[in-house]
């Protein structure tokens, strides 16, 4: 958790509906995810989503990453609450627009 001086890219993403806001930082060296880093303002569900997918996605190569789901998220997390569930997707949003920026 927390931030990075130099990100090679950085995105914050909301959810309209619940209004959780996460925000992930990564640096890129090598066409693989060197460091990762995150913040979120919301549920428990949604800082357990960030926690996961910054440990998920360090070292990989980003063509490995593009596939990732929202549900892979949950399945990780081994299940979310239903009234959760927009955690995983919050968390999927902000690596594909994360690896748009790259």
């Amino acid at each position: 958790m927390g931030e990075i001086a130099q990100p090679s890219a950085v995105v914050e993403v909301t959810n309209p509906v619940c209004g959780d806001v996460m925000k992930l930082w990564a640096v890129v060296r090598d066409g693989k995810v060197a460091e990762v880093r995150f913040k979120v303002a919301g549920c428990v569900p949604a800082v357990a989503c960030g926690s996961w997918l910054t440990e998920a996605i360090l070292g990989k190569p980003l063509a490995m990453l593009r596939s990732l789901t929202a549900e892979q998220i949950e399945l990780g997390l081994d299940g979310l609450p239903p009234a959760s569930k927009h955690a995983s997707a919050l968390a999927a949003e902000a690596l594909k627009r994360l690896l748009e920026g790259l």
